[in-house]
């Protein structure tokens, strides 16, 4: 995880791979600057096999914009899961399949999408789903406001991941959009709950620095499709 410990301000993070002993993984996190941003958690419903981001303080987060804010993270159904920064993931979710083509599925499903209206920053929207392979999607913004849209296909190494943020990591404003291909990561985690509490700590402040951690989750699925989630989050 030296890459995400390198990050001071990474935004939202996407990590899809493959655990050791060959689980699918995903891992989800958020961080934020604002306390609208902050005022957040993750909950797991395990009966909709869904990570849903939660507000913690509906007042506080009424100060930011709740369209962008609130949504499905992740949705797991068929052996297959979806993964995004945004209200995305339903529109992955409806074309996932155990069978299905992933870079196909985010194509489609995200047709209709584009980078967030949040000027100055424009965020970016970072997607992925895990079918009979995995791909990410990063949307971002162009100099001439047009929609820049790069599909990556994830490659299947047990104890490796590929990383795709908002931001490059850098604390500025405005924030600067994820550049290039997903960065690689290693995942040396056996179990979903030491992934989220590894990935937590892993965006931990730097010696001085602000801690803009609000939750992080993973998402493991063995062979068979079952699945198993947790979530860490700094807020209750």
């Amino acid at each position: 995880m030296d890459t995400v410990k390198s990050m001071v301000y990474p935004g939202r993070i996407i990590i899809i791979g493959t655990a050791p002993a060959g689980q699918r993984v995903v891992l989800y996190s958020i961080t934020g600057r604002s306390p609208s941003s902050q005022a957040r958690r993750l909950e797991i419903d395990k009966q909709a096999g869904s990570i849903f981001v939660k507000p913690t303080d509906e007042e506080t987060l009424k100060t930011g914009n709740p369209d962008l804010l609130v949504y499905p993270a992740v949705i797991c159904k068929a052996g297959a899961i979806a993964v995004s920064n945004g209200k995305q993931t339903g529109d992955v979710a409806k074309l996932i399949a155990a069978t299905a083509e992933p870079v196909e599925v985010l194509l489609k499903s995200l047709a209709l999408w584009e980078y967030e209206p949040d000027a100055p920053n424009f965020t970016p929207r970072i997607s992925g789903c895990v079918t009979k392979g995995s791909a990410l999607s990063v949307l971002k913004r162009a100099a001439d406001g047009s929609v820049i849209r790069n599909l990556f296909t994830v490659p299947v190494i047990a104890g490796k991941g590929s990383l795709v943020s908002t931001y490059t990591g850098e604390n500025a404003n405005p924030l600067p959009s994820f550049t290039g291909e997903p960065k690689e990561v290693a995942i040396a985690w056996a179990t979903a709950d030491e992934a989220a509490e590894g990935l937590y700590a892993a965006l931990g402040p730097k010696a001085g620095g602000d801690d803009f951690r609000v939750t992080a989750a993973a998402v493991y699925m063995a062979a068979d499709g079952t699945v198993t989630m947790s979530v860490k989050n700094r807020h209750k």
